[in-house]
């Protein structure tokens, strides 16, 4: 898609979701997409890909935007970006989703989800208790609203590669909520003009040197994006980054620029960045 009709869709707000919900729900109709065989409840995370409209004061101001959290140095991973989300919590998960039947829910208004119930029931339910566990873990995080969201469907998992971890992202729009108020999880909330992203000048090779007492310390690189804004620099790497990029690739055809082309950016990661940090 050229960035013509990409601008013209992040200028209508209507237009752009129903794109959304119909390019997701192409690729999702003929695959299984979640994993329902010997699941290691442990192992598995849902997090919201969570879209709105940018708060900033600039030239995209309204235009639809990635909604991040910084972690806080009291967390694992602290400094990085991340999708509000987390750990399934099977039993409260599985109550908390009898709560997505009543016909307010983000999960009933959403388009195909009748057609789901009806054609692929066992992965329908696997979907609305991921989607549970991602509405619970965001209010816990950000105060997310449940209630002022619309579901757009959802992502491909992705694994992590320091943890035994798979997360199941899950597309929304937040409709009406302005403000957040993140606990001690979250450093900050993080909101990235989508149009941003499309740049290829605000993509680098990030070289991670990774501390290893046991080993010696580990030299590693990965792509990454940079936003930057009123003198800060975030960098979103790792996971998030995977998934933000399959989601314009799936929703734009938008591919990145090739990584050894990219300017390299130096970063350091600490040994208590695996653990909770002191």
């Amino acid at each position: 898609m050229d960035l013509k009709n990409v601008d013209r869709l992040l200028q209508q707000h209507g237009l752009f979701r129903q794109h959304i919900i119909d390019r997701l729900n192409a690729q999702n109709s003929h695959q299984s997409i979640f994993k329902l065989e010997n699941v290691d409840w442990h192992s598995v995370s849902a997090v919201l890909f969570l879209l709105g409209k940018y708060p900033g004061n600039d030239r995209f101001y309204g235009q639809p935007c990635l909604i991040l959290n910084k972690r806080s140095v009291k967390v694992r991973q602290p400094g990085d970006l991340c999708c509000p989300g987390g750990r399934i919590s099977p039993r409260l998960d599985a109550a908390l989703a009898t709560l997505l039947r009543f016909p307010q829910s983000p999960l009933a208004r959403w388009q195909h989800w009748q057609r789901w119930r009806r054609e692929r029931p066992r992965q329908a339910e696997w979907l609305r208790l991921l989607l549970a566990t991602g509405l619970r873990e965001s209010l816990e995080e950000m105060r997310l609203n449940p209630f002022g969201l619309t579901f757009l469907g959802p992502l491909p998992a992705q694994s992590l590669v320091m943890f035994n971890r798979v997360i199941y992202p899950m597309v929304v729009w937040v409709s009406g909520q302005k403000r957040f108020y993140p606990n001690w999880e979250v450093d900050k909330i993080v909101y990235i003009p989508l149009r941003k992203l499309f740049d290829p000048a605000k993509y680098a090779r990030y070289r991670l040197r990774i501390e290893n007492p046991s080993a010696g310390d580990i030299l590693n690189t990965f792509p990454c994006f940079r936003y930057e804004k009123a003198g800060d620099t975030d960098i979103l790497w790792g996971a998030t980054y995977r998934i933000a990029i399959g989601f314009l690739k799936r929703i734009f055809d938008f591919e990145p620029p090739k990584t050894h082309s990219l300017p390299e950016i130096h970063g350091h990661i600490g040994r208590s960045y695996l653990s909770r940090a002191p």
